[in-house]
């Protein structure tokens, strides 16, 4: 079954904000095995000129596990079927470091459904902000396969 096209352009906002700690990021670049010192130490972060230790660039995936259920891919009228989906694509673009003691509100929009042969690409692109100020905007792409609509 194709997806519903209708979708484009919904917004998605996270039902509450995500407060980061000291100890998420630590424990995130442990996960990754990365003993970068801006992650773990807040006085390595302060002499790099950051208030307290920042995230490593793919920290914001965390979000996409607190709140993917208020996202469309749980909305059974989006028509995705998530035992025929593969991740295809991430990208981050960082506005400035994720910090700890920053207070996240994200936003997903479904920006994009195509075909792509016998297979459907849906981009979701989620804006991520604390206090106003834009942090990153996180832009993944979803492979449904084999439900593109075919040619009669």
């Amino acid at each position: 079954m194709p997806l519903n096209r209708a979708f484009v352009g919904r917004e998605y906002p996270a039902p509450d904000t995500y407060e980061v700690g000291r100890e998420h990021l630590r424990q995130f670049a442990d996960a990754i095995g990365d003993q970068n010192p801006l992650y773990h130490d807040p006085a390595a972060a302060r002499a790099a000129g950051h208030p307290d230790v920042i995230a490593p660039p793919t920290f914001l995936t965390v979000l996409g596990f607190r709140f993917g259920m208020s996202s469309p891919i749980v909305d059974p009228d989006l028509g995705l079927n998530y035992a025929l989906v593969v991740h295809g694509e991430q990208r981050f673009e960082h506005h400035r470091p994720v910090r700890a003691g920053d207070v996240l509100t994200s936003v997903s929009r479904v920006a994009d459904i195509r075909n792509a042969g016998r297979n459907e690409l849906m981009t979701m692109v989620t804006e991520v902000t604390a206090d106003d100020e834009r942090v990153a905007t996180l832009t993944s792409t979803l492979v449904s396969r084999g439900t593109a609509q075919q040619e009669a």
